[in-house]
């Protein structure tokens, strides 16, 4: 069995689990006009924010650092492929559909897993000469060079995720402050009410 941070079915299970209780906090409070219910929905929302924005500064900062944790990451992947299907279909997935590389992996992957499958003596051969047969550039370093040829499109893209959850946050405070305005305004209407028997 692959190792918890690498399943992606427990991964996919978490976030949704989470996601549906932070918008069942959202929901419920914003119908029911419960105060504790909208600051735990803002209160989550302004946490992710955060560290969606952390994390991706972080990685633009260390990208370094960020692509040799990806490439271990991919590295434990592989050499527990065979254990877990679900590891097996992503990792598949994503050879055949996001990078287009069914053969292709790096040299420093072929020498810890060795492909008999469609690279059979390939090795023997120059880097230019085993480029007509099959593709000599890793996943890592074709997400590397996709993300830089992309960066307009995924700079639209995170912004495209944020601005549903600033709006959402914006508008669970708004709500807050509205719902807290009327609960002073009956209880002023309380105290002050005239009447004529007292």
């Amino acid at each position: 069995m692959a190792c918890l941070a690498v399943d992606p079915a427990i991964l996919l299970i978490i976030v949704g689990v989470l996601t549906f209780l932070i918008t069942f906090c959202g929901c419920v409070g914003s119908l029911r006009e419960n105060i504790c219910l909208l600051q735990t929905f803002s209160v989550c929302l302004t946490v992710i924010f955060l560290l969606q924005l952390a994390a991706g500064a972080l990685a633009f900062v260390f990208s370094d650092e960020a692509r040799g944790k990806v490439s271990e990451i991919i590295n434990g992947a592989i050499v527990h492929y065979r254990d877990d299907l679900d590891l097996q279909n992503l990792i598949d997935f994503g050879q055949k559909e996001v990078t287009r590389a069914v053969c292709g992996v790096g040299v420093s992957l072929q020498r810890a897993v060795i492909n008999t499958m469609c690279g059979h003596g390939m090795q023997a051969r120059g880097y230019l000469e085993a480029s007509a047969f099959i593709h000599t550039n890793g996943c890592i370093d074709k997400l590397v060079n996709w993300t830089h040829s992309n960066l307009f499109l995924l700079g639209g893209i995170t912004l495209g995720l944020a601005l549903p959850q600033l709006v959402g946050i914006v508008l669970a405070r708004l709500l807050i402050n509205q719902i807290r305005d009327q609960i002073k305004l009956q209880l002023y209407n309380q105290q002050h009410r005239a009447d004529p028997w007292s």
